[in-house]
């Protein structure tokens, strides 16, 4: 939500660019209140400024699979030099 550019920006550019469906991979561990709300009121007045451009979002990284194996990898790494 707080990245550069914005995604009405980022939007606006691959829409400029004949860009028709664009996928929203939002990097957030869990579902807040910005992903249950902020993102889908953004998402949904985007829609109206771009009648042309499909826009999904997909899910956040909880409970992902393979997140508890990036979480492990992140950590033995430091244990690993940790003396």
């Amino acid at each position: 939500m707080e990245a550069e550019p914005g995604l009405a920006e980022a939007v606006g550019r691959l829409a400029g660019s004949g860009v028709e469906r664009i996928l929203v991979v939002p990097y957030f561990l869990t579902l807040g209140i910005h992903l249950q709300r902020d993102l889908p009121a953004l998402v949904e007045r985007l829609l109206l400024t771009h009648p042309n451009v499909e826009i999904r979002i997909t899910p956040p990284l909880d409970g992902h699979p393979d997140l508890v194996g990036i979480l492990l990898d992140r950590a033995q790494t430091v244990l690993s030099a940790w003396k």
